[in-house]
């Protein structure tokens, strides 16, 4: 885990997010920053917010008032197809990926918003759209490798096992080269084998790709061993921030997660 950030390394900052569906106040005056190379938790209750956060970071939902600034260029007006461009890439709660393609044609798809070449180059596939497709595939190549997805990288995505095409969907994110990674609870719905394999990767994408990250997750065990730092939602509130094992001591955390203390039982418990 990260601990050398400083001011200067600012890579997000969400000032005064406010988000509503009619009378649902889903995100409610939310502050809070992201640092270089962070990896920052956003926890917190069933219908807190989380998820509605990152589609606000990723374009999907435009906030009423406030701001999102990445690398201090504001981006909650824009489209989300513009701010993947700018950088920010994510995985889903519920995987999003092609079923019927193999998992190397799934991260080339990834990796469209990077290519240069026009429709008609692209189709008679000679000189230069031929060399930024090797590029491409050798970006891709190397992601397979990382996330040890050779054995598979020729099967159709639908026929995979559900960790593995959980382990596709990161790749894919990490196939549109991301200054900053959104992950929607990467571990739902996974075994215990499956959830510490995807913990690992997750660190090694920290530690040796040098990527901040957003995690939204559930299972306090991996939040304990994984993030440098976390934020509690509570309907659409901040109600905590500091290193997980600081917000799990806190009184208004536990109240508010109180009917739901298997979310925040730990090994060390």
């Amino acid at each position: 885990m990260n601990t050398s950030n400083s001011a200067a390394d600012k890579i997000l900052e969400v000032k005064s997010l406010n988000l509503s569906f009619g009378g649902l106040k889903a995100l409610d005056d939310l502050d809070f920053q992201v640092m270089g190379r962070e990896l920052l938790a956003i926890i917190g209750p069933n219908g807190a917010g989380k998820t509605s956060l990152l589609n606000c970071i990723n374009g999907f939902y435009r906030p009423q008032s406030g701001t999102i600034q990445f690398h201090g260029k504001a981006i909650h007006p824009l489209q989300p197809h513009t701010i993947a461009k700018l950088g920010v890439s994510r995985t889903f709660q519920n995987i999003e990926l092609y079923t019927g393609l193999n998992v190397l044609e799934n991260l080339m798809a990834a990796r469209h918003i990077h290519m240069k070449r026009g429709a008609f180059l692209g189709s008679i596939f000679f000189g230069p759209a031929r060399r930024e497709e090797i590029r491409h595939r050798e970006v891709v190549e190397d992601i397979i490798d990382f996330l040890e997805l050779e054995p598979v990288r020729k099967q159709v995505v639908g026929t995979l096992s559900y960790g593995v095409r959980k382990r596709v969907e990161l790749g894919r994110a990490l196939a549109m080269d991301p200054r900053l990674l959104l992950l929607d609870e990467p571990m739902a719905g996974m075994n215990l084998e499956e959830k510490e394999d995807m913990a690992r990767f997750i660190l090694d994408v920290a530690e040796l790709r040098k990527i901040p990250m957003i995690i939204v997750e559930h299972d306090m065990d991996v939040i304990m061993d994984i993030a440098d730092r976390a934020v509690v939602l509570d309907f659409g509130s901040k109600i905590a921030e500091g290193s997980p094992a600081e917000v799990v001591e806190n009184s208004r955390v536990i109240q508010a997660y109180l009917g739901e203390e298997d979310e925040f039982e730990t090994s060390s418990q």
